[in-house]
């Protein structure tokens, strides 16, 4: 009795799911996404001192093409992973997403942006962000009502 291979029929299936959703994102007049990827991304929080911490993951990425925005509330991070270029290779397996990127993150405070500051190193981007502290902000003491002079 021969083995049966469970992960035979897999690329058939992906396959045809996506001609069926690619065909139904068509019809319903949706762009469906051909290139490109999403790298991962953290973001985090702070408070001394208070900033936004955004690491994106971008192995293999050269730091010359990757573009960092500001926008109010919003970080946007874009770039490409360029193509291999070797035409003599024959792969067995291509998992590396490479293309073009585009990230919108919205960010939970209002950031000082002209202030931002962004490192790479070890294919991992860290752009920090320092929050804007409310103007005129201050603490009220309390007092108690007998305590009125």
């Amino acid at each position: 009795m021969s083995e049966r291979d469970p992960f035979a029929n897999f690329e058939r299936m992906r396959r045809e799911m996506d001609q069926l959703f690619g065909d139904v994102f068509g019809r319903a007049g949706m762009a469906r996404r051909r290139t490109g990827f999403l790298p991962a991304l953290d973001v985090a929080y702070t408070l001394d001192p208070p900033r936004a911490i955004v690491t994106a993951e971008l192995a293999g990425i050269d730091p010359a093409e990757i573009e960092i925005q500001i926008e109010g509330r919003k970080l946007l991070l874009s770039g490409s992973r360029r193509p291999v270029e070797s035409r003599t290779d024959v792969y067995q397996q291509v998992e590396i997403a490479r293309g073009q990127f585009r990230r919108v993150i919205e960010l939970g405070a209002e950031v000082r942006g002209e202030e931002a500051r962004a490192t790479y190193e070890d294919g991992m981007l860290r752009i920090e962000l320092p929050l804007v502290r409310e103007p005129g902000a201050r603490p009220v003491p309390i007092s108690k009502a007998d305590d009125r002079s």
